[in-house]
């Protein structure tokens, strides 16, 4: 039989996608993904137009609305999108920058100086992955009116009633077929207009939630000194005032806000044109290149770092640190459409400039602020000389390192990490209980004894010193600090699994704390889960089965259920407090210790990959993150409590 001819690779397979198809075949390419952070996204390329307006000077407020039907409004008291016909195009500047890709106002034409926006994509791709969009232009004495679906104007601009206000009011209706999920969040919504208020100067921000009739508003006179303040809430500072210098530097604007804490973690956020960047660029090096030195130098020449001392690390001049970079710039080039890092060469040298000019006369002026600045720099560093030397003897014993894994370790026999897992159990009677009933081919135990180290309250050298802490970071394999790496994960499920009470909540918090300073990778990767044991078994008289409840509202749905069914069977219920008794007198038994299961039960309610309840751990907002664990774990005693008493209404049972 002769072979089939193959169909011709020729121009009828090239497809051509016009207008804004590609970005409903693609999406991801534009705004990342589908899912919660993708729907969010649009909210803020609408918004990030609006504070553009407001960098410029053009606006001073910026209000947001979520409607009761779904949809979004954005709302700018600035210039408004120009409605006048494009010669290049024959439609008007509105519906051009609605449908056309790298169409817009930050392209060197002179709309705007400094914006956040720098692809050009913003409008149209909100535009394209909506079901319908409506544009309103107050400009020129008029309204401005045209409206979309999913793209596509369904009318030419039309102009409306005679108006005094001027700005953009933008509306609109995530497309449900492309997102996962069109559900807005208003916590989400209010983070983002926070801190949009403390990044511009003058702005007023403004949340209204149809749904719940919640409303928000900001404004900070301070700018960023304020949101220093806020990121620094609760903890301990060197110096109620905040460090802060704004300055222009040729055609760049320059600010830095800095204040010390008496803590052990780094706090540096960097933004360009009100755009975080996470993973940093020039402006981040150029602070940190400067403020290493210049608190080299002033230790020197004061005498507090003695001439044979090595210079202090990076590190140990940001230890307790919390700071603000914020540059603003006519052409920032970042590093990828999500703007993750900022890329320009220049902007480290003019931070530089701006920093060491300024905080060095800040120094000078306040010696007492300066010497205890150099003073927690100098405690770093003798404590990172303890937690190496530490390290070194660690893995000179082969810890840390080597073959041998912690004696208490039941290791899987699975070697590929994407089929195991391991759990980290609370004390030696469920770590019993856990490796007689686990799945030994895919399921690792590790018991952790007693309470695990606060490591909020400690530094590593503090940390390599505990036995619990050191079996930890031996099992998982990735290292820790600046040995740490993520890849080396011996497992992709981590699974802290503690008793149903307080003490097991407490320990799970410990953990908690433990990956997030430490391990943040491992939970952004997904890998950490917390396991949900069975707060209650329900047992019918002479039936073998039971019904395994996972808390309190469960409960009162099952055995609802059960008296509804004992009705239909025709069997009298008298009312009672005892709900249970009226469902048949079954015995119900309250859980507080993972001891209290034997090996089966504990498998096939908590560790049964089919039948049990995993929570994943994330972190969504690492800057509120930061704040609770500082919080709940950090020396402020005050702070715990009021934080604790606040929300004790929401907690119905407690053991005690």
């Amino acid at each position: 039989m002769a072979k089939q001819k193959e169909k011709e690779y020729d121009s009828q397979q090239i497809q051509v996608l016009e207008g804004l198809e590609p970005v409903r075949k693609r999406p991801g390419m534009y705004i990342g993904g589908t899912g919660r952070d993708g729907l969010h996204h649009l909210i803020k390329e609408i918004a990030d137009n609006s504070v553009d307006e407001a960098i410029a000077g053009h606006a001073s407020d910026v209000w947001v609305t979520m409607l009761a039907d779904g949809g979004i409004t954005i709302r700018d008291n600035g210039r408004g999108i120009p409605v006048d016909t494009m010669a290049k195009t024959g439609k008007s500047a509105l519906e051009t920058v609605l449908t056309v890709l790298h169409a817009g106002g930050k392209f060197g034409g002179g709309g705007y100086k400094v914006s956040s926006g720098l692809h050009g994509v913003g409008i149209s791709v909100v535009n394209a992955l909506s079901t319908r969009l409506v544009a309103e232009i107050h400009k020129n004495g008029y309204v401005y009116r045209q409206e979309y679906e999913r793209g596509v104007p369904l009318t030419p601009i039309k102009k409306g009633e005679k108006t005094t206000d001027t700005g953009t009011i933008i509306t609109f209706y995530p497309d449900a077929t492309i997102f996962e999920t069109t559900t807005l969040e208003y916590g989400w919504v209010v983070d983002y207009l926070r801190h949009q208020a403390y990044l511009t100067k003058g702005l007023r921000t403004h949340l209204t939630d149809e749904r719940t009739g919640e409303s928000y508003g900001f404004f900070f006179e301070g700018g960023i000194q304020s949101y220093v303040k806020h990121l620094n809430l609760g903890k301990d500072v060197i110096d109620e005032d905040v460090f802060y210098v704004d300055k222009l530097v040729k055609d760049v604007q320059v600010e830095v806000a800095l204040q010390y804490a008496e803590t052990y973690t780094e706090t540096v956020k960097s933004f360009a044109n009100n755009v975080y960047n996470p993973e940093g660029g020039t402006h981040l090096t150029g602070f940190r290149a400067a403020l290493t030195r210049i608190v080299n130098e002033y230790a020197r020449k004061n005498g507090l770092l003695k001439e044979k001392e090595e210079n202090l690390s990076g590190e140990d001049t940001r230890e307790g640190l919390t700071a603000v970079i914020l540059v603003k710039m006519p052409d920032p080039q970042f590093e990828g459409q999500t703007k993750n890092k900022l890329g320009n060469p220049e902007i480290r040298g003019y931070v530089e400039q701006v920093l060491s000019e300024h905080m060095v006369y800040y120094l000078e002026e306040h010696p007492g602020i300066a010497k205890k600045i150099v003073g927690k720099a100098l405690l770093a560093a003798r404590a990172r000389k303890a937690a190496r030397a530490a390290r070194e003897n660690i893995i000179r014993k082969g810890v840390l390192e080597g073959s041998g894994m912690p004696g208490k370790l039941a290791d899987c026999s699975n070697k590929d990490p994407k089929q195991s897992e391991i759990y980290l159990v609370e004390g030696d009677s469920a770590g019993g209980s856990a490796k007689s009933g686990r799945d030994s081919k895919s399921q690792a135990i590790l018991p952790l004894r007693g309470k695990v180290l606060n490591v909020e309250r400690a530094r590593l050298d503090k940390m390599l010193a505990n036995n619990e802490i050191l079996s930890l970071i031996k099992a998982l394999g990735v290292g820790i600090e600046d040995s740490f790496d993520v890849g080396g994960l011996r497992y992709d499920r981590i699974i802290i699994m503690t008793d149903a009470d307080v003490d097991g909540s407490h320990i799970s918090t410990l953990l908690l704390t433990f990956f997030f300073r430490f391990m943040k990778p491992v939970v952004d990767g997904g890998h950490l889960y917390l396991a949900k044991p069975p707060l209650f078994e329900l047992v019918k008289p002479g039936r073998k089965s039971s019904i395994f409840i996972y808390d309190e509202s469960e409960l009162e749905k099952t055995l609802d259920r059960i008296i509804e069914e004992r009705k239909k069977e025709g069997l009298k219920v008298t009312p009672t407090d005892e709900r249970f008794r009226q469902a048949g007198f079954i015995e119900q038994k309250r859980y507080k210790g993972l001891g209290e299961m034997d090996a089966e039960q504990l498998f096939e309610t908590t560790m049964n990959p089919v039948k049990r309840v995993l929570m994943q751990v994330q972190v969504q907002d690492a800057e509120k993150a930061d704040a609770i664990f500082n919080k709940l774990m950090g020396t402020e005693v005050e702070l715990r409590k009021n934080f604790i008493t606040s929300r004790a209404k929401f907690v119905k049972d407690l053991d005690i």
